[in-house]
């Protein structure tokens, strides 16, 4: 293979190379910015909630559990601005490559163009150039020496198109330059009044948690007592869905087995798993159960932030949100039970198939059992605390008996 191909294939090569890494920076700095929002229109959202129940004196507890969610929110902003502001360093750093190679290159343009015009000045004479043509041995000699004087000329015309068009280049570079230096200080700043935010969070937090920590047994017995009443709910509810597994064998008229996946599987009519799919199709694209809120306490076997000693079982999520909030259907279904149970506010289960979702904690129900609702239908209203003024849905999921994580299953949670 010619050297010169050789020399034009590698210059392909790292400019396409180098194209790749600009792109994939650029996707990068697209996908942080849009976490970051994210996370400030969490944390907004957080502020607007905590405001509006403001009035109210909360339980030290409840107020630990918004401090935990908050504190974790302003971490991970902070921890996204810091990898924007490190990848715009690095951008910068390119840029001022790039700045410092084009000048060096348009510097070596310009003097080979200099030297062409000193050139061309000194055989400017149209008589010199006829003479350099007839001074030739024979006509293709002559031919050869105006196609010279011809791409001399044209070389000479595209260094000037050479020198205007990396003079651009290198002004544009400049301009995103300074635009990438404005972003990276604006981000600098804002990472600042984050950290101070973050840190007076962390003070109110330590002095909540020293005032539990003075009555410790008292806290602890608390939390047994709600860990206690959780598993009471969640046994209830699971000897629901037992029933109803039952009464969809009974209803298709399936054979009833001893076998124990059999017995802790619903019989489905074909509708039913058309709905099933459909639902677990939907898997990480569910709406909220409410249309403000976050979560507070997540899903699965955790230690309790305060009391290192004592863990909480959670079959699903705890998710504050604002006075008077309506609970949404999830997902097309059926509802199949509306519980009260003793010492605890009302429960609808919605059957989707073979999937269950319980909403928890209500004050007030829009259905009744046997209504078939659709995505995001009002199913009632989540009770609010007249002690403390917290306004608390349980949600949980269950695929037969088998509980799910909500945050797998819902969009951003």
């Amino acid at each position: 293979m010619p050297i010169k191909v050789t020399y034009k294939l590698l210059l392909l090569t790292v400019f396409l190379l180098s194209s790749m890494v600009g792109f994939s920076q650029s996707d990068k700095q697209q996908q942080l910015e849009e976490r970051r929002q994210e996370l400030r229109r969490e944390i907004n959202k957080i502020n607007q909630l905590q405001a509006e129940n403001k009035s109210k004196q909360k339980s030290q507890l409840s107020l630990i559990e918004s401090f935990n969610y908050k504190i974790s929110v302003l971490g991970n902003l902070i921890k996204i601005t810091n990898q924007q502001a490190n990848l715009l360093t690095r951008e910068i750093n390119n840029n001022q490559k790039k700045i410092s190679d084009l000048r060096t290159e348009l510097a070596q343009l310009k003097e080979d163009y200099a030297a062409m015009i000193v050139k061309s000045y000194k055989s400017k004479n149209e008589q010199s150039r006829i003479m350099f043509l007839l001074s030739s041995d024979d006509f293709k000699q002559a031919y050869k020496r105006l196609q010279y004087i011809k791409q001399y000329s044209d070389h000479q015309k595209q260094q000037g198109e050479d020198i205007k068009a990396k003079t651009i280049e290198l002004q544009k570079i400049n301009q995103d330059l300074l635009k990438q230096q404005e972003i990276k200080n604006k981000l600098i700043a804002e990472n600042r009044e984050s950290q101070k935010v973050l840190e007076k969070e962390r003070k109110e937090h330590q002095e909540i948690v020293a005032f539990i920590n003075k009555n410790l047994n008292t806290y602890a017995l608390q939390i047994k007592t709600k860990q206690q009443e959780a598993d009471r709910i969640d046994k209830q509810i699971n000897d629901i869905i037992r029933a109803e597994i039952a009464k969809s064998k009974k209803k298709t008229g399936a054979v009833a087995t001893t076998s124990t996946s059999s017995a802790s599987s619903f019989s489905l009519t074909a509708e039913e798993k058309v709905l099933a799919s459909s639902f677990a199709s939907n898997k990480g694209k569910l709406p909220w159960p409410v249309e403000k809120g976050y979560v507070t306490v997540k899903y699965g076997t955790q230690r309790h932030p305060v009391n290192k000693s004592l863990t909480i079982k959670s079959n699903g999520v705890r998710i504050a949100t604002e006075k008077g909030a309506k609970v949404r259907a999830v997902f097309n279904g059926e509802v199949t039970r509306v519980v009260v149970i003793k010492n605890a506010n009302a429960i609808v289960m919605i059957r989707h198939g073979n999937y269950i979702t319980a909403y928890k904690n209500l004050k007030s129900v829009f259905v009744k059992e046997g209504d078939k609702v659709s995505t995001k239908q009002d199913i009632g209203e989540v009770f609010t605390s007249p002690n403390n003024g917290d306004t608390i849905l349980y949600f949980s999921m269950y695929k037969e008996v088998e509980t799910q994580d909500p945050a797998s299953w819902i969009f951003k949670m």
